[in-house]
């Protein structure tokens, strides 16, 4: 019973937000009985010349062995997925998956200047970074130990990486990555003379979206309600 109020429960949770998640853990799991922490890790000669292509993908997915860190990132990785798919994208599942391909695609093209393989936790610094940049006057309380204002919550989260071994580089390209999203999304459309550069793509508003309702749109005489005719 336990475990089917669980299942209940986490298909409840935001179709992107299940979907990346489930594929972090069970990547995991794979690892420890499957795979190879080799067989995921971006390398850009084996994705070109050996058409290793699903190493674009893994790479995200991979969050280091079972342990403290996986489970913080994957606590960080499903709270701020889902706050931002219940929150600035509700109705816009194909805008969140532009999101998270804009993001990947930038991260692996900059994380070529620093030889970085894993890159899930720089994609987990991109939506906190773009949650707490549209939340900027939430109060976190962080682990009980700290309270400070949503904009913060990036920094805390990369000098909290630091502390458990882990390199502030992937911490800071998925912030940078994530600016950058903010700016050209948020900021310069409102700027004068801005407009809108990222647009998502028709075909995935068309796969992912419901189909917006025509407001000129009127029903057939027996479409709309009334009384029951015998």
């Amino acid at each position: 019973m336990a475990w089917q109020g669980m299942a209940t429960e986490f298909l409840q949770v935001p179709a992107v937000t299940r979907t990346y998640t489930a594929a972090c853990v069970l990547t995991t799991a794979a690892v420890l009985e499957l795979l190879s922490p080799f067989q995921l890790y971006f390398n850009p000669h084996l994705v070109f010349r050996k058409f290793q292509v699903w190493r674009l993908v893994t790479n995200f997915l991979f969050f280091g062995p079972l342990g403290f860190s996986f489970f913080f990132n994957m606590l960080f990785v499903f709270r701020y997925c889902r706050l931002l798919e219940e929150g600035s994208f509700r109705g816009r599942t194909a805008d969140f998956v532009f999101m998270f391909l804009f993001g990947g695609v930038l991260m692996i093209l900059l994380g070529l200047l620093g030889s970085l393989f894993f890159l899930g936790q720089a994609l987990t610094a991109m939506l906190v970074y773009v949650w707490s940049r549209r939340s900027p006057r939430v109060r976190v309380n962080f682990f009980g130990l700290l309270t400070f204002q949503a904009p913060f919550l990036p920094w805390a989260l990369m000098g909290f990486s630091m502390l458990l071994g882990n390199s502030i580089l992937v911490d800071l390209l998925g912030i940078v990555v994530g600016h950058i999203y903010y700016f050209l999304e948020d900021v310069f459309p409102n700027q004068p003379g801005g407009k809108r550069l990222l647009l998502t793509p028709g075909f995935l508003k068309l796969l992912l979206d419901a189909p917006e309702e025509d407001p000129n749109y009127l029903p057939l005489p027996e479409e709309q309600p009334g009384p029951l005719q015998q």
